[in-house]
C-alpha cells in the first residue's frame, strides 16, 4: 500500500482530478467576474525580478511604475479580449494555453526522488540508451582508386602479404596520401563513422586485432586496416551514469504525467471526428 501511494503516477491522477474539479467549479459560477485588477506585493516583486534578470540591475522607481502600468494594461486588454471572444480560433493562443496548462500539470505534480532501486530498474529496461560503445585503436593504409585504377586490388593483395609477413614495415610510409591520420587510438565506432563513413566503421568493427585486413571501402577509396586493440562495449554500472539515468527517468515520468493528465481530461468530452471521403482517400494514399 505504501509503494502504491508513493507512485508519482498516482500523484498526477489525484492532482489532475483536483485541478479539473477546481476548473469545473470556477466555470460553473453564474456571478460575473469582479471588474477589479489587483497588483499584489508578490506580483510587483515578480515584475521587478523579471526586469532585474533582463537588465542585470533592479528597476528605478519610475521604471517600476512603468512596468506596473504596462502589466495593468495587459491584464485589462486580456480580460476584454476574452469577453469579446478574441481568443477563439486563434492557433497561437490555443497552443500557448495548452502549453501553460501542461506546465501547470507538471508544476503541481511533486515527483518523488527515485531511489537507486528504481534507477537500476530503469537502466536495466533501457540498456541501449546508456551503453558504452566499443573503442578501437587501429592503423590503415590508404589506396586511392583514381591513382591505382584497375590494379588497385592486386596491389592491395601484395601489400597485405607484405604487412602481415613483416612486422617491421612502417605502414605510415605505404599507400597514397590522404588528409587523415595513419592511425587512431581509443576511438568509438561513432567517431570512426564520422571520419570514414558508416560502411567503413561497420566493417572495421568486425575485424579481429593483430592482423592486416582489406581492402575496406570508405568515402575516400580503399583501405588496408589493422586493429591494434579493442575495448568491448558494455553497459555501465549505475554509479557511472546515475545523473543521466535520473534525468531520463524523470523525463519519462513527466511524459507519463502528461498522458495521464490528458487521459483524465478527454474523459470529460464526447469526441466526434467527421471524416470526409476525400480525407479517407488522402490518408490511404
Amino acid at each position: 500500500m505504501k509503494r502504491f501511494i508513493s507512485e508519482p503516477l498516482i500523484h498526477f491522477l489525484l492532482i489532475g482530478a483536483a485541478l479539473f474539479a477546481t476548473f469545473s467549479f470556477l466555470s460553473g459560477r453564474d456571478e460575473p467576474a469582479e471588474n477589479r485588477i489587483i497588483v499584489s506585493a508578490g506580483k510587483i516583486k515578480h515584475l521587478a525580478a523579471l526586469f532585474a534578470r533582463t537588465w542585470q540591475r533592479p528597476p528605478t522607481r519610475d521604471e517600476l511604475e512603468s512596468i506596473i502600468n504596462d502589466y495593468i494594461r495587459e491584464e485589462a486588454a486580456y480580460r476584454e479580449g476574452i469577453v469579446l471572444g478574441l481568443d477563439r480560433d486563434d492557433t497561437i493562443v490555443r497552443r500557448r494555453i495548452r502549453q501553460k496548462l501542461e506546465f501547470v500539470a507538471e508544476d503541481l505534480a511533486v515527483l518523488a526522488e527515485p531511489d537507486d532501486e528504481k534507477l537500476a530498474e530503469y537502466l536495466a529496461a533501457h540498456p541501449d540508451d546508456f551503453r558504452v560503445d566499443p573503442r578501437l585503436s587501429f592503423r590503415h593504409v590508404y589506396l586511392d582508386p583514381d591513382q591505382r585504377s584497375e590494379g588497385l586490388f592486386d596491389e592491395a593483395r601484395d601489400l597485405l602479404i607484405a604487412l602481415n609477413g613483416d612486422a617491421s614495415l612502417d605502414a605510415g610510409t605505404l599507400g597514397d596520401r590522404i588528409l587523415l591520420e595513419h592511425g587512431y587510438a581509443d576511438v568509438s565506432a561513432r567517431e570512426i563513422a564520422s571520419l570514414f563513413g558508416e560502411i567503413f566503421a561497420t566493417a572495421v568493427a568486425e575485424l579481429e586485432p593483430g592482423a592486416w585486413y582489406g581492402p575496406i571501402p570508405s568515402g575516400y577509396g580503399e583501405h588496408l586496416v589493422r586493429i591494434d586493440t579493442r575495448v568491448e562495449g558494455r553497459l555501465p554500472d549505475l554509479v557511472e551514469v546515475r545523473d543521466q539515468v535520473r534525468r531520463e527517468w524523470a523525463n519519462l515520468r513527466r511524459l507519463e504525467a502528461i498522458d495521464a493528465f490528458y487521459g483524465n481530461l478527454l474523459e470529460r468530452y464526447d469526441i466526434d471526428i467527421e471524416w470526409t471521403h476525400r480525407d479517407v482517400r488522402a490518408a490511404d494514399e
